[in-house]
């Protein structure tokens, strides 16, 4: 009979091991990715974000940005190390008021490792202190910082935080937010949300914004530079707050043209959507050399360029639809991209329906017969089109088709009925494209499978158009009026 000898070093490792918590002893570190086939590195894995706080300074000079964020978050699994999406020069991390480790690693990740495990489903705050000059930071041979003659912007799809503040940057990891920045005197911030306060000291303003309603990180924004602001309150009770880069040149007028009639358009769009669901409105035109438009929540950023051809109201239009399809409800994974972008151009052909320009049906018609069956056009499939055509025209225009082809299928009471109800259903939070049809079948109260399937998955032209007009009687459609200002706008998220 053998005795089992234990070293006394042995014996202190296991009784350490009793006094572990289980929940602790059992941590791991959280996934470098949340997940998302298409940006397997975009957002991280172990928590969910509830709150953002940035305070920060920016020196417009030399492109200087520092500060502390602030977030608030809960775990989803036993952490002994997590990452947050960021680019910028970390001087400090603590978790729960304990001083953390800190490391970079891969091309945008800032790995944490907190002085004790994190156990599962329990609030954890993390304060990150940083700086560094945002414009000299590139990941996967790209920057979304842009600099602009008097300062900058942060606005990009599908990533732009990583430039700016440290986050979980996935649009199924929405937060509220406070921002707070200063800048030199004659400088302005401007961010999402409603502005709480504006003080100044020492030849220092400091704006502090606040965003009360969850937002994706990719929807918030910052801008930096002098503006001119224009403020009012729209006929059904919303606050407008637009801005315009006070050197915007011979595109001024034109901007403003169109951009000063948000609060009409958000009222307009309310009677389709349901009640405008955030706590302000507007957009800012600042003097960048991009040349997209991007619905950052209550604050919709345009390029000058998208007015250098005159005033484009339907631009407008389809940036403010996002507010509801994209921003109160986002999607779920970034493959369901036509659950934004297919409602935002439909949006458009009401509009010009609206303004006596053609209706929703002979855009329709006329999208479909403009291009033939060979046309590549028809490869891309709307409800998963990859990240390569995430913004290709067919995810707008043949998007578009696939809502016209709904509408046509379940009648015009039916499908308004989905179109305002869709957004009160899943308001502030997020969605898949078979979560909508799960919805409008319900609405509809029978399987819309087929048209779903020849819409927005099948690689060919469907062998009808989306409506029995013109291109299904064999003659030719006429072009409305709008289709060359909502085909101006196809480039809304190109560079």
């Amino acid at each position: 009979m053998h005795r089992r000898l234990i070293a006394p070093g042995a014996l202190a490792a296991a009784s350490l091991l009793l006094a572990i918590p289980a929940s602790a002893a059992e941590a791991s570190p959280g996934a470098p990715g949340i997940g998302d086939p298409y940006y397997p590195y975009y957002g991280n894995g172990g928590y969910d974000v509830s709150h953002y706080d940035l305070r920060l300074t920016y020196r417009p000079s030399t492109d200087e940005l520092s500060g502390t964020a602030t977030i608030s978050a809960r775990t989803t699994q036993s952490l002994n190390r997590f990452n947050l999406d960021f680019l910028l020069d970390v001087s400090e991390v603590r978790v729960n008021g304990n001083a953390a480790r800190f490391a970079t690693s891969g091309e945008h990740e800032l790995e944490i490792t907190p002085k004790s495990p994190l156990a599962k489903d329990t609030p954890v705050t993390v304060v990150v202190r940083y700086s560094g000059v945002p414009s000299t930071k590139s990941a996967y041979g790209f920057t979304t910082w842009h600099r602009t003659p008097d300062g900058a912007i942060a606005a990009d799809e599908p990533e732009a935080a990583w430039w700016w503040f440290p986050s979980n940057d996935h649009p199924s990891d929405k937060a509220t937010y406070d921002v707070s920045v200063a800048v030199p005197d004659g400088t302005q911030a401007l961010s999402n949300g409603t502005l709480q306060s504006t003080s100044s000291q020492r030849g220092w303003t400091r704006y502090n914004w606040r965003q009360n309603k969850p937002q994706a990180t990719y929807l918030t924004t910052l801008a930096l530079g002098r503006f001119d602001v224009t403020t009012a309150t729209s006929d059904g009770g919303v606050p407008v707050l637009n801005a315009y880069s006070k050197d915007l040149g011979d595109n001024d007028g034109a901007a403003r043209a169109s951009v000063e009639r948000t609060g009409e358009i958000v009222d307009w769009l309310s009677g389709y959507l349901g009640p405008y669901p955030f706590s302000s409105a507007g957009g800012y035109v600042p003097n960048t050399t991009t040349g997209y438009a991007l619905e950052t929540q209550t604050r919709v950023y345009y390029s000058p360029k998208q007015f250098a051809g005159g005033s484009n109201t339907s631009v407008v239009v389809h940036e403010l639809a996002h507010q509801w399809y994209g921003d109160d409800v986002s999607i779920a994974g970034w493959k369901d991209i036509w659950l934004n972008e297919g409602f935002a151009r439909y949006a458009q052909w009401l509009w010009s329906e609206h303004e006596g320009e053609g209706t929703a049906r002979e855009l329709a018609d006329y999208t479909y017969a403009s291009h033939p069956a060979d046309d590549p056009f028809w490869t891309v499939a709307p409800g998963d089109p990859g990240p390569d055509n995430q913004f290709a025209a067919a995810v707008y225009d043949r998007g578009a088709l696939a809502v016209q082809a709904l509408r046509n299928a379940v009648g015009d009471e039916t499908f308004f009925a989905i179109l305002k109800g869709w957004p009160k259903s899943h308001a502030y939070g997020n969605a898949s494209v078979g979560d909508f049809r799960a919805y409008a079948e319900g609405v509809a109260g029978r399987s819309l499978k087929a048209l779903f399937d020849t819409w927005l998955y099948d690689t060919v032209r469907p062998a009808q158009p989306a409506v029995a007009s013109a291109s299904a009687r064999g003659t030719a459609p006429v072009r409305p009026a709008s289709w060359t200002k909502i085909q101006a706008t196809n480039d809304v998220h190109a560079g």
